[in-house]
């Protein structure tokens, strides 16, 4: 079989099978703390980067888990004699599991990869063979209808999801099920959406093998297999978002110009959110020659949405190019190929006047706000995942923002919110500091300067006195009015709450 062949999935209306197939992995340990005993944290990380020869020599045995990585992460046929101790081989044979290699051995049809659930569930994924996750050689098919595995936009997006009790959870292009897979825990009806019929299919698998409920899974492109009346409480998407010339990759490849399938999907989620409904997404977007690239993401906010976009990354358009064509493997191809799709993604980029282009978060908000609020920011620093609950605050302190004017902000209490340290920097025996910082040690981690007022303010708050009293009592130590600073002190306030550094007590 050639790595460019899609072979026949194993069926995904024998959920029997994917049970004792499931009872059989777990019985063996072929789970991702197992995987890492067994392999130890080089061979275990090498492995998560599609690089296979430190997990072949570490799996030279003959145990049961030895036997299940080289069949299923390694795709290495192993015999009829070995496997039968292992699985339920015939019934795994006839539902397409497993498929004769030879005289005596039999080969996996798709690639099976545990992954521990946030709970310290066992769950496993189910990919096309060689497609798990990306590495140094690109996809392990170029096949249009190729379906990957858990890469690392996959784990962000699943890590910044708010994860409240729901109702109900819209993943829009599920690939291998891994969104659905997480709503399944905290969404009472889950439905999941894809164009490429092959995803929904292993995306049933996934869900099967995992022992999670059946999701409703529907064919489409976006919201299309959406029905006008249905709305969601989560509607999360880790879309096709490389904007690329034509649709050359199901998974990756919108289909849309430029960065028009991303700004789609967000413009088409007010209408199905039910209100405090979130949405989420992974996007890329284009930073245009003469446009201010935050003016053009606040447009796509739909009405009546709260928003927090969030840019990661920026690429200039060579970096871009290169990055996807290697996603591909098309360097490792015939090099006057590769050179002419190379330049057919600059042709493109210069037909649009894109120098640039961003990777990022997208969070929307169904609000019933007057004024919604829209929150467009540069955060390449590193982050704490999981953020879903960060995220979840981010929206809650809006809302007590929007609701109390300086007046009542001053009547409130307010608490320094834990693991926020403060750092002063100045000169060795200077008599004061030239700039005090807030930092935090959680979440965004961020970092924020602030005057001695507000750093003499945030480290009192403990939620037993109002701001007002606490700003009169250092007027008091300082030696100024208190009405002119209780007049200049809430701007910094609001900042500090926006920023999750102060929380309040009510």
């Amino acid at each position: 079989m050639s790595i460019s062949a899609l072979p026949t999935l194993p069926a995904s209306d024998r959920p029997d099978v994917a049970a004792r197939l499931r009872d059989a992995l777990l019985g063996a340990s072929f789970t991702a703390d197992g995987l890492l005993d067994l392999l130890g944290a080089p061979a275990y990380a090498a492995l998560a980067r599609s690089e296979t020869v430190p997990a072949l020599r570490a799996t030279r045995g003959d145990t049961p888990l030895e036997v299940l990585v080289r069949l299923f992460l390694l795709q290495q046929p192993v015999t009829h004699a070995r496997v039968e101790t292992v699985l339920p081989l015939d019934a795994c044979l006839e539902s397409g599991w497993l498929v004769p290699a030879g005289a005596d051995e039999v080969a996996a049809t798709v690639d099976v990869r545990p992954y521990g659930g946030p709970d310290g569930e066992d769950w496993f994924i189910v990919s096309d063979l060689g497609c798990a996750v990306g590495g140094a050689g690109g996809i392990g098919s170029r096949e249009e209808g190729v379906v990957l595995g858990v890469g690392g936009a996959s784990t962000t997006l699943a890590g910044i999801t708010v994860r409240t009790p729901v109702s109900s959870a819209l993943d829009l292009g599920t690939g291998s099920g891994i969104q659905a897979l997480h709503a399944s825990r905290h969404a009472t009806r889950v439905t999941a959406t894809d164009l490429n019929p092959r995803a929904l299919h292993i995306t049933a698998l996934t869900l099967a093998l995992s022992g999670a409920p059946a999701a409703d899974l529907r064919e489409g492109s976006l919201y299309e297999p959406v029905r006008d009346d249905e709305t969601y409480d989560l509607i999360v998407s880790n879309p096709p978002f490389v904007i690329s010339p034509g649709a050359r990759l199901t998974y990756r490849d919108g289909g849309m110009g430029g960065d028009d399938l991303c700004r789609s999907l967000v413009q088409g989620a007010g209408d199905r959110l039910n209100e405090g409904g979130f949405a989420q997404f992974l996007a890329n977007w284009q930073h245009v020659e003469g446009e201010d690239w935050q003016d053009r993401l606040r447009s796509w906010v739909p009405r009546g949405c709260d928003a927090w976009i969030v840019q990661r990354e920026t690429q200039d358009v060579t970096q871009y190019a290169e990055l996807w064509l290697r996603d591909a493997g098309d360097h490792r191809g015939d090099l006057a190929e590769y050179q002419a799709r190379y330049d057919a993604w600059l042709d493109e980029f210069e037909a649009r006047k894109v120098k640039a282009v961003g990777f990022g978060w997208i969070t929307l908000r169904r609000t019933g706000a007057a004024v919604p609020s829209i929150t467009v920011e540069e955060w390449p620093h590193s982050v704490e995942q999981p953020l879903g609950e960060t995220v979840r605050t981010h929206f809650d302190r809006l809302d007590y923002l929007r609701s109390h004017d300086d007046a009542a902000l001053l009547e409130g209490r307010f608490r320094l919110v834990t693991e926020v340290v403060q750092e002063q920097v100045g000169l060795p025996g200077a008599e004061d500091p030239e700039h005090v910082v807030l930092r935090q040690h959680r979440g965004m981690r961020r970092a924020t300067k602030v005057d001695t007022v507000g750093a003499g303010f945030a480290g009192v708050c403990d939620g037993s006195l109002s701001a007002g009293r606490i700003l009169d009592a250092i007027a008091q130590l300082v030696g100024e009015d208190p009405v002119l600073l209780r007049d200049r002190t809430p701007a910094q306030i609001r900042l500090l709450v926006e920023q999750g550094f102060l929380e309040p007590v009510e």
